[in-house]
């Protein structure tokens, strides 16, 4: 075992199923334990009442599209972050949840608008001026066959990744998208990457490098 012994990472999965939370985030728990964390899982979002667990927790990962919180539950997630609680997710689980709520907007950074139909060969391409940051360390321009994510976001995160999607009936010129992004929240770090809609996304080396490293990063 590698790493800080007696960190705690907590994994909320759940949600719609369609993004296989649970098979997904289980392809993270072996790492995360062999960096000495010790892991638990919890599939209610009642787990965010728990004030006093949530700081008491180093990482929260999170792998829950879609569905409601509530304001006590909303409240507590974001105040353990600016505490110094680490979040980070991929894909719907993180940026496409609890959209009417915009205190977790402004956590993440970033809410999911709509991706093209089905999935979509597409270039994700590391930006060069963050090529320096640990997340992206000797990560190059690569390419992903799935969902490519247009989302709306903050101007205050940090775009460590972009994709591009190109001219359609919509859009007469090529836009640029963020696909992977930090975020400082208070005392905390946040990591988004919109990758990650099936299992298989992540036995691309890059995606599995990045997301890995950007639990990581984030944690306190």
């Amino acid at each position: 075992m590698t790493g800080i012994p007696n960190r705690r990472a907590l994994v909320v999965r759940g949600g719609w199923e369609g993004h296989d939370p649970v098979t997904i985030t289980d392809l993270f728990l072996p790492f995360l334990k062999d960096r000495g964390y010790a892991v638990e899982t919890a599939d209610d979002l009642a787990v965010y009442e728990d004030a006093e667990r949530l700081a008491a927790t180093d990482l929260v990962v999170q792998c829950w599209s879609m569905g409601e919180i509530t304001a006590e539950q909303s409240r507590n997630l974001s105040a353990a972050v600016r505490a110094g609680t680490g979040f980070a997710g991929w894909h719907g689980g993180i940026v496409d949840a609890f959209r009417g709520d915009l205190d977790y907007f402004l956590l993440t950074g970033g809410q999911f608008l709509m991706h093209p139909p089905g999935f979509v060969d597409h270039v994700v391409n590391p930006v060069p001026e963050r090529s320096g940051h640990p997340v992206l360390s000797g990560i190059g321009d690569f390419r992903v066959h799935t969902e490519q994510y247009w989302v709306a976001t903050d101007p205050s995160i940090d775009v460590l990744a972009t994709t591009t999607f190109t001219e359609d009936a919509d859009h007469d010129t090529p836009v640029v998208m963020p696909a992977v992004w930090t975020r400082r929240h208070g005392t905390g770090r946040v990591f988004v990457s919109t990758i990650g809609h099936k299992a298989d996304d992540f036995d691309v080396p890059e995606v599995r490098a990045l997301t890995e490293r950007g639990l990581l990063w984030a944690s306190r």
